[in-house]
């Protein structure tokens, strides 16, 4: 891992490399010296840089609880570490192929580890320098779409199976959703919108035809 490399790419300079080298690590890789606190501790520096960031906007409590989760969601944040090449230099084993969870936790981890090793004004610096605060997609009721197309094609409603994997600091949950004997997954910090992301992954396979 080139780690001057990856400090172009994020602005920042680390005092600690060896902080550098843990965000990137997986526990796949090594498993007592990984970057899972990091994400953790990361998570929070993160909604609380959001919150202050979006607080002073004329909107309800639960509109910014919205946006918020908007802002930092998986899929954003999967987005934006992309965008950056994070995804390129994370340290994992040969057999971790296929972890989607990596790519959006890095970010996170990344956020923490500026945090430990410059403080809160150089973390607030790279989250507000690489975060999309503005055109933020509103939400769509993707439950509401499939159920009208469904019952256009003489369909009965689709059902959705839920289960939470997360921990009550952070929570996750998986939703499970069947459309003509295929199953479709979605995931999320909470029910509803775990629903909805099953419910688009759905209508993207209709409206391809794939289904």
């Amino acid at each position: 891992m080139e780690l001057s490399k990856v400090e172009a790419k994020i602005n920042y300079t680390f005092k600690d490399k060896n902080l550098l080298e843990r965000a990137f690590t997986l526990s796949s890789y090594n498993q007592d010296e990984n970057n899972q606190t990091l994400e953790f501790f990361g998570d929070a520096i993160l909604e609380f840089l959001v919150s202050e960031r979006i607080y002073d906007q004329k909107k309800s409590e639960g509109q910014l609880t919205e946006l918020r989760q908007a802002i930092v969601s998986d899929a954003a944040l999967a987005t934006v570490s992309k965008e950056l090449g994070l995804d390129g230099f994370l340290i994992k084993s040969q057999n971790d192929s296929n972890n989607k969870k990596a790519v959006p936790s890095v970010y996170e981890a990344l956020v923490a580890a500026i945090y430990l090793d410059g403080g809160m004004d150089e973390a607030r610096k790279f989250v507000h320098s690489t975060l999309n605060f503005e055109n933020i997609p509103q939400n769509e009721n993707y439950k509401g779409q499939l159920q009208e197309l469904l019952q256009g094609r003489g369909q009965k409603c689709p059902e959705y199976l839920a289960f939470e994997d997360g921990t009550a600091q952070k929570p996750h949950f998986v939703v499970k959703v069947a459309v003509e004997g295929k199953t479709f997954t979605g995931e999320a910090g909470n029910k509803k919108l775990a629903e909805q992301n099953a419910a688009r992954e759905a209508l993207e396979h209709l409206n391809q035809g794939d289904i």
